[in-house]
């Protein structure tokens, strides 16, 4: 079997996947080509690490696609010192890519096992900016406000408790709707009363567990 070339399949996925997605930011792109893609897939799927495909982790999650990471990463325009909340840890490899371009990142799974094996790879790629929890946030996640919220997994609607959770000139990423084709959005709390919504393009990826849609009262 072939040794695969991990560098030459990075600098690919940058050059062929994420550019061409206009991700032109250089920090985003910076991120993608250091933080070793290859390392927190699934051991079966490592030649897969780069390719245009959602990777399966287990329990009919998936790894975004490497083009929707990077107009995800480039839309919330992380600061240094920004305080971050990730919904569905997944792999780990967001987290990393969020803790490389910001301050302080809060990442939450409703799986113990993907939180106990992001740690695992967090620690061995000496990330130490990520606090990892368990638990339910499909609907919200504590009472803290956050200067960039990712939700990872799609929701049928973005519920009002997560425009909630931003800080004032905060930034929200979510994809929204259902199958076929879903809505990738940028909220911005612009005011402590106003915030500005943005389409950015359509995809389609798994939906977050227990992200039901509310049921409509019927008179």
């Amino acid at each position: 079997m072939t040794e695969i070339d991990y560098e030459q399949a990075r600098f690919n996925m940058i050059e062929q996947q994420i550019r061409p997605w206009e991700v032109l930011d250089s920090r985003v792109l910076d991120v993608l080509g250091s933080v070793p893609r290859e390392d927190y897939v699934p051991a079966r799927y490592r030649a897969l690490a780069f390719t245009d495909v959602g990777i399966p982790l287990g329990h009919g999650e998936v790894m975004m696609n490497p083009n929707v990471e990077g107009r995800l990463l480039q839309a919330v325009t992380i600061r240094p010192d920004d305080r971050v909340l990730e919904v569905g840890t997944g792999s780990g490899f967001l987290s990393t890519c969020l803790a490389r371009l910001g301050g302080e990142v809060t990442s939450v799974d409703i799986r113990p096992e993907f939180t106990s094996a992001a740690a695992d790879k967090l620690r061995r790629h000496g990330v130490e900016n990520v606090r990892l929890e368990t638990g339910d946030a499909a609907r919200d996640w504590g009472d803290r406000r956050f200067d960039v919220v990712v939700l990872s997994g799609s929701l049928p609607e973005l519920f009002e408790s997560w425009k909630q959770r931003l800080a004032v000139r905060g930034r929200l990423f979510a994809i929204v709707g259902g199958p076929p084709v879903m809505e990738a959005i940028l909220v911005t709390r612009v005011a402590e009363r106003e915030w500005f919504t943005e389409s950015l393009f359509e995809t389609a990826i798994p939906p977050l567990k227990n992200a039901h849609k509310p049921v409509a009262f019927e008179f």
